[in-house]
């Protein structure tokens, strides 16, 4: 085991350097880039939604600003002086052919080393270490409640197959497979945050203003009170997969010949399903385990972030996105990237726990 293990670690490396090669392409050649985005503020053509880009040097060197032509081939960038042009992209780094940046960029990632925002002021591990606890306690919790909802009715599904209770539960599964989470999230903000209905639960934010005066309890309390409605918007959308990937994993070993012989010994249909059948059929489910918590942690969370007002890392994703933060594009690009590959991993080593005749070693020779 300890050689594969090695040789999927060396692996990461060629996987997360074309990832980051690919990205940084198409990024790299998308339109408006900063300093687009930056000569757009300058001249009123755009718009910040974030509020938070900093102008402060900006505003300094425009100072210097001419008022003829600058011939730069920047869109909306007539009047602007053309050293003002030449200093700016100083600063974003635009200066230097596009593989050197792309080399010198890696090369700083390997000692990470991720820089700064171009328009927060705060180095990029700052800013994901503290959008970190917000995604941590979405992902965390939805994923666990997931799990924990969709394993049990997936078994219970798959064991009453065809019943009055299969057929309700396929119900409601699939309805709330229909329903996109975010749609369900203003539905219960609407209903139980104080929207037109009740007010059991707070609008926004992660916990209250006042949570630093609270004894620890209260805290906890307090914590738990305002992750309620975004978890369950989360969970919602999450579990409708996994009830039927676990209820179709178990249907098909539920066939097999070893099932037919542990019932002719005489087993009960309790220890066949789960002294038997249980471990070979959560093999699948084990394997999306990786992807669903990236996925939770990361992407599925953005507009639940937005609705609840939660400041995290989806949130901060798409901010870059927006206004071409490079630095924080891809340093959360290479984090959630190195993030998945070694929880793909980890799922690999889980097989091999649940089902120790599972070999990965032996199968690599």
């Amino acid at each position: 085991m300890g050689a594969y293990i090695v040789r999927r670690l060396l692996l990461m490396i060629p996987t997360l350097f074309a990832i980051m090669v690919i990205n940084f392409i198409i990024i790299q050649v998308a339109p408006g880039g900063p300093v687009e985005q930056i000569i757009a503020e300058l001249t009123g053509t755009g718009a910040d939604i974030t509020g938070r880009v900093t102008r402060t040097d900006v505003g300094e060197t425009l100072q210097s600003t001419g008022t003829e032509g600058d011939g730069s081939g920047y869109r909306g960038a007539q009047g602007l002086d053309p050293e003002f042009i030449k200093e700016l992209e100083q600063r974003f780094g635009f200066d230097k052919p596009l593989h050197e940046r792309f080399f010198e960029m890696m090369g700083n990632y390997l000692r990470f080393d991720f820089g700064d925002s171009f328009f927060r002021d705060r180095s990029v591990i700052d800013l994901v270490l503290d959008k970190m606890p917000v995604s941590i306690s979405l992902g965390v919790w939805t994923t666990l409640l997931v799990y924990l909802i969709s394993i049990p009715l997936g078994i219970a599904k798959a064991m009453r197959d065809g019943s009055r209770f299969d057929w309700w539960t396929s119900i409601v599964v699939v309805v709330s497979s229909a329903i996109p989470s975010f749609l369900f999230a203003i539905f219960l903000l609407v209903i139980f945050a104080g929207g037109s209905y009740l007010d059991w639960f707070p609008l926004r934010g992660l916990v209250s203003d006042n949570w630093e005066e609270l004894t620890w309890p209260d805290r906890i309390l307090d914590y738990l009170w305002h992750i309620t409605l975004p978890v369950i918007a989360m969970t919602i959308g999450g579990f409708a997969t996994l009830t039927m990937l676990t209820k179709n994993s178990f249907m098909d070993q539920i066939g097999q010949q070893y099932v037919l012989t542990a019932r002719a010994k005489g087993l009960t249909e309790r220890r066949v399903m789960y002294g038997h059948v249980f471990r070979n059929a959560m093999l699948i489910v084990v394997a999306g385990f990786p992807s669903a918590f990236v996925g939770m942690l990361f992407t599925g969370s953005v507009l639940i972030e937005i609705i609840f007002s939660l400041d995290g890392l989806g949130l901060l994703g798409f901010e870059a996105a927006f206004n071409r933060d490079y630095p924080v594009i891809f340093g959360t690009l290479f984090f959630f990237s190195l993030l998945g590959l070694v929880m793909t991993l980890l799922g690999d080593l889980m097989y091999t726990i649940i089902d120790p005749r599972i070999d990965f070693e032996t199968r690599g020779r």
